[in-house]
């Protein structure tokens, strides 16, 4: 405990040798000023300085005066207000000037010791709490990996997994964060063999005894759909890339403005990819189904031109499959600056609408442009990072302010994604012919050769409900945090790869999306 040194700054400061004795004994260092003016120069003198305890009525130079230029000095400095007069507007003057506690005289021993706890010691503590709290999950998390959980025993595990990673990333406890980091991989190992065994059944059965009630494709049908209403207007804001983890960090600013009513989630289909999972949002349909029935709106993978250019027309078909009595909609994508500028300054018009969908594109450029820019590797280095710079835009981004001019009306708002992305880390060789796809958690083609432990293989592509360009074309699915590198240039592109964000495979992270249900305040 002398590492804490306090300075205590009362006119009546020979009144308070008890206390003072009190703080010596608990090991302490306390240095003592009369007036507003010394305490400035002790400040100015001393950076080692933890904490100020600070009368508020001392003369010359008052309480509040002092706090003030102590807090240009060291703006971050812990201070403690003293004070005989507990008048409101004086209390929301401290507090306005980020006093970090207030005591009421006369103040007692305990009172002091138990403000120093708070304040000083309130970090260690956290994270003393947080280790043996983890400590006690730890063996129950890990006995659920491996009872063989259903898809609902699984999200319960992923929702765990993401709580205790942001407890511990609020308590800054690096050693528990590794250990969590490894149950998180077995995890996700044991969860890409639950996939690989019951995906097909999910897809071929519409009640799959151990699967999720709601894939992608009948992700509006179920979520979305039974709630629009011609009263209150319905918004979808499909934020592309958002994993559950980014979800839970841009909560809190939701919250400000909004209330939940539901969170769930869903099952991406397989390839966890904007192609696939996003085109069977909109059609209500498999990729096997729209490619069949609507070949005017299916691009192959090897094939020229965006493969989501018409997931307008694609919600079009489904929203006339589906509603007796027509809705109005409206549907826009934002793929650049203008055009959130443009959503901006027309949400009001677009809440006319009974619904309206908004696709926002920016995570998914920010997990591409980390992959290619070392300025964005550096800023989005690991999960906490990726999590920070996510809140940061959204906190500052055209979308948020045109969310906010559509919360001063009642409406509803769906937060949704069409699929996560995980951190890769391992590569696996894989060798195909040129025409197999580039994809480096999910590769189709027809003569492909890969290491087997590390693949999800769908051998008749209809059986998994996507299209087949090729009689013999088949489909691997990365597990875990692997990625396919070619064996060309090897350790070049393993390098360039490792650690980036990436997604088309199987984790917990690419497949168990969330569904956010909020109302306006």
């Amino acid at each position: 405990m002398s590492s804490i040194k306090i300075l205590w700054a009362d006119d009546e400061i020979d009144m308070l040798k008890p206390q003072l004795f009190f703080l010596q004994k608990k090991g302490y260092e306390v240095t003592t000023v009369t007036n507003g003016y010394d305490a400035i120069e002790e400040i100015k003198s001393d950076s080692d300085i933890d904490i100020v305890f600070l009368d508020e009525s001392m003369p010359g130079l008052t309480g509040l005066e002092t706090l003030e230029q102590i807090k240009t000095i060291r703006p971050h400095l812990h201070i403690v207000m003293i004070t005989k007069n507990e008048a409101e507007n004086l209390m929301e003057e401290a507090i306005g000037a980020r006093i970090d506690d207030y005591l009421i005289k006369p103040v007692n021993p305990n009172q002091i010791l138990l403000t120093l706890k708070k304040i000083i010691d309130n970090k260690r503590l956290v994270q003393s709490k947080t280790v043996q709290d983890y400590q006690q999950s730890f063996t129950g998390i890990s006995m659920d990996i491996n009872s063989g959980p259903d898809y609902k025993g699984w999200v319960e595990i992923y929702k765990k997994l993401v709580q205790w990673e942001l407890k511990m990333e609020a308590s800054a406890t690096p050693d528990m964060q590794s250990i969590l980091a490894m149950q998180k991989s077995e995890a996700n190992s044991e969860f890409s063999r639950f996939v690989e065994r019951h995906y097909l059944s999910w897809v071929g059965d519409s009640t799959p005894e151990n699967g999720p009630d709601t894939l992608s494709h009948n992700l509006l049908r179920n979520k979305v759909f039974t709630r629009i209403n011609h009263e209150v207007p319905t918004v979808v804001l499909l934020l592309d890339n958002l994993r559950y983890d980014q979800w839970k960090a841009l909560e809190p600013i939701f919250m400000e403005l909004f209330k939940i009513k539901d969170e769930s989630f869903f099952s991406s289909i397989l390839p966890t990819s904007t192609q696939y999972s996003r085109n069977a949002i909109f059609a209500g349909m498999m990729p096997d189904e729209i490619a069949k029935h609507y070949p005017e709106y299916w691009r192959h993978d090897f094939e020229e031109g965006g493969k989501n250019n018409f997931e307008d027309k694609l919600l079009d078909i489904q929203i006339k499959r589906t509603f007796r009595n027509p809705i109005t909609h409206k549907y826009t994508k934002i793929t650049n600056l203008q055009k959130a500028k443009d959503l901006e300054n027309n949400i009001i018009n677009y809440l006319q609408n009974d619904l309206t969908v908004i696709v926002y594109n920016f995570i998914d450029m920010l997990s591409h442009a980390r992959t290619e820019m070392e300025v964005i590797k550096e800023l989005a280095g690991d999960e906490k990072a990726y999590r920070s710079l996510t809140k940061s835009w959204f906190l500052h981004s055209p979308l948020w302010r045109a969310v906010k001019k559509a919360s001063e009306k009642k409406i509803q708002l769906f937060v949704l994604t069409d699929h996560g992305t995980i951190r890769v880390t391992k590569p696996s060789k894989v060798v195909g012919d040129k025409n197999t796809t580039t994809n480096l958690r999910y590769k189709m083609g027809r003569n492909l050769n890969f290491e087997k432990k590390d693949v999800f293989t769908i051998d008749k592509p209809e059986k998994g409900g996507l299209p087949a360009p090729h009689l013999s074309a088949k489909y691997i699915f990365a597990k875990e945090d692997k990625f396919f590198l070619y064996p060309n240039n090897y350790n070049h592109y393993n390098n360039y790869f490792r650690n980036t964000f990436q997604h088309g495979g199987i984790s917990m992270e690419e497949m168990l999306c969330p569904v956010v249900e909020l109302e306006s305040k």
